[in-house]
């Protein structure tokens, strides 16, 4: 669908029957649409003003009701672009973004060396079953009434109990929001900055792309600032009061936001009565050495700390937490099932997710470790970067390579890859020869068969 058919008689398309307020039905009608085709991917859907005159609406329902729809992946914004559908069957079976899923439509992934995903052969389903079963026999009736839009109590408790004694963070109940991941926690700032005040939010370039179309479908401008190896660069936070940054490991970048950046940054947001979103991204994942604590301790009311389970169970949970100050606590946003937030509740209460984390953080290093011994022998050429953290590492390419052209042969060889420029805002004009090997879902014994693949693609290329 071009941009110039977006005048089309939406009111028809859309079916906004049914009860809740508007833009719930908006985003549901929207929803539907998008998943049954009527929609499909890459679609520009019409300016928020113009729906909302088609549909008789005020602007808000509209904004709303995309934001929501930002969120969940159905709808990609860009800042000074029209927003478009990014959903697709793929998209809904991969949760990795419509770039790999437009890859993987026509060939059969063999070895997944995108990043994004655990190991999700090992999640503990046993033990995550038990905690369900052991909180729908002992829920209260109160509890399944209408939840806390912020989160059960119980849950928010134990959360908080969690990140003082793992994160080092200053937290409490009354402090945490349980949210569904870091694109929910994201949105849920970025409209308290905007009822702030706040117009535009930093974003580290390269990063996460949710991640920016969470800030603009806020409805705020998105800065782009870039990272060196100490993290982001402080001193290219002009005019703007807020920034998102991964401190504890960069993503795709794998830096450490040095202590040095830290003491700056806070620095920072104090000038200029800013706020930091600390998105702690892998941040229990240290390999070399403890992980640090997160940065949200140094000044909890200018940081807010975001974090969720999808790195360490699963990405499905749609679990997540946000520690934030009161001035960045949104209302309004519904919580994840309760049911689910007990269940986490449990499962941290009973020892189990340390117990999975340590098992994690010992298979990940054995992975780590066959990865770099299997890159190194097949693709001696290549520079491997990156700190030795989290469930990706960097393959820099010899100068010259097209590390995109790479990634679409390796793709019809049955190989999931991501190039570096894949995580950037604009791809430059000459493209970086530098590729994103996550091996979080990749079985040990699946190293260096996808290794060898990725050395006949390169000799092909």
């Amino acid at each position: 669908m071009a941009d110039s058919q977006t005048n089309l008689a939406w009111a028809t398309l859309l079916d906004l029957t049914g009860t809740g307020p508007v833009h719930q039905r908006l985003a549901r009608a929207l929803r539907a649409a998008i998943r049954t085709g009527r929609l499909p991917s890459g679609s520009a859907v019409p300016p928020s003003r113009a729906l909302a005159e088609e549909l008789g609406c005020s602007r808000w329902v509209v904004t709303e009701a995309y934001g929501q729809l930002v969120t969940e992946g159905y709808l990609a914004a860009r800042v000074g672009s029209a927003t478009r559908v990014a959903w697709t069957p793929d998209t809904a079976v991969t949760s990795l973004g419509p770039a790999r899923a437009a890859r993987t439509r026509t060939t059969a992934i063999r070895y997944d060396l995108a990043p994004g995903l655990p190991d999700l052969r090992a999640f503990p389903r046993r033990r995550w079953a038990d905690s369900v079963a052991a909180v729908t026999r002992t829920v209260s009736v109160t509890d399944l009434g209408l939840p806390d839009p912020r989160g059960h109590p119980l849950a928010r408790r134990t959360i908080a109990e969690y990140l003082r004694r793992s994160r080092g963070a200053v937290a409490t109940a009354d402090t945490v929001t349980i949210c569904a991941g870091i694109t929910d926690g994201v949105t849920r700032v970025a409209r308290a900055l905007r009822r702030l005040g706040v117009d535009a939010v930093a974003v580290e370039e390269p990063g996460w792309p949710r991640l920016r179309a969470a800030v603009a479908g806020a409805g705020l401008s998105v800065r782009s600032v870039p990272v060196d190896r100490d993290g982001v660069r402080v001193d290219t936070l002009d005019e703007v009061r807020a920034v998102v940054v991964g401190a504890a490991h960069q993503f795709p970048s794998g830096a450490v936001l040095s202590p040095e950046r830290r003491a700056a940054l806070v620095r920072w947001a104090r000038a200029v009565d800013g706020f930091v979103v600390e998105d702690d991204y892998d941040a229990e994942f240290r390999y070399d050495r403890r992980p640090i604590a997160a940065m949200q301790g140094l000044d909890p009311s200018r940081v807010a700390l975001l974090g969720s389970v999808s790195k360490i169970l699963s990405p499905a949970l749609g679990l997540g937490w946000l520690v934030a100050p009161g001035a960045l606590v949104f209302g309004g946003e519904a919580a994840p099932p309760v049911l689910d937030q007990l269940a986490l509740a449990a499962f941290v209460d009973r020892g189990w997710y340390d117990a999975h984390l340590r098992a994690a953080r010992r298979r990940f290093r054995t992975r780590r470790d066959l990865l770099l011994a299997a890159l190194a022998r097949a693709i001696p050429e290549g520079t491997v970067d990156g700190t030795a953290a989290g469930l990706h590492v960097l393959l820099h390419l010899p100068a010259g390579t097209d590390a995109g052209a790479v990634v679409q042969s390796a793709a019809r060889a049955g190989l999931s890859l991501m190039a570096l420029d894949d995580y950037r805002a604009e791809r430059p004009a000459t493209p970086t020869p530098v590729l994103v090997l996550g091996y979080g879902n990749l079985a040990d014994g699946e190293i260096a068969p996808a290794v060898a693949t990725l050395r006949t693609t390169l000799d092909r290329v």
